[in-house]
């Protein structure tokens, strides 16, 4: 099934709501959700201060909930690659040049953001780490929003 621009806005929504807890956490305001099929399955935000490990952004975070569900679950690596190939990502941010080479790795099929990472992104602003993957890019999804967030 084909997601709709409502879906797309309604799932950056979710992921901006993400990102508004990541700054009630004196976090950078970055969020995000996994999608498979029109459901969420994973969300994120980012960690990077909470945890003392700069590598928890928002993608990782959510990354990592459904590897730990999906391992839980017993599934083999090949079925986690089918199941990447199968999920949208919506991040409230252009992903950074990590966290871009990650979900090229896993095989995401879809990343949304709503603006460019004008220091660090990994998907056009800096480096165009997606361009020998088969993922899907799209910008400016909610832009107006996702920045009033970023600049509060």
């Amino acid at each position: 099934m084909v997601e709709t621009q409502e879906d797309t806005i309604c799932f950056m929504n979710l992921a901006i709501e993400q990102a508004r807890l990541a700054l009630d956490s004196l976090e950078v305001p970055v969020g995000c959700v996994i999608v498979e099929d029109h459901t969420v399955i994973a969300s994120g935000r980012n960690r990077t201060t909470e945890t003392r490990n700069a590598t928890r952004h928002a993608e990782m975070e959510a990354i990592d909930m459904l590897l730990e569900h999906w391992q839980k679950d017993g599934l083999s690596r090949e079925e986690v690659a089918s199941k990447f190939s199968r999920c949208t990502l919506y991040v409230t941010c252009e992903p950074c040049i990590m966290c871009a080479a990650a979900l090229s790795i896993i095989g995401i099929k879809e990343v949304y953001y709503g603006c460019a990472n004008d220091k660090f992104g990994g998907c056009g602003s800096i480096l165009s780490l997606h361009m020998n993957s088969s993922e899907k890019l799209t910008s400016g999804v909610s832009k107006r929003r996702v920045s009033s967030v970023l600049e509060e």
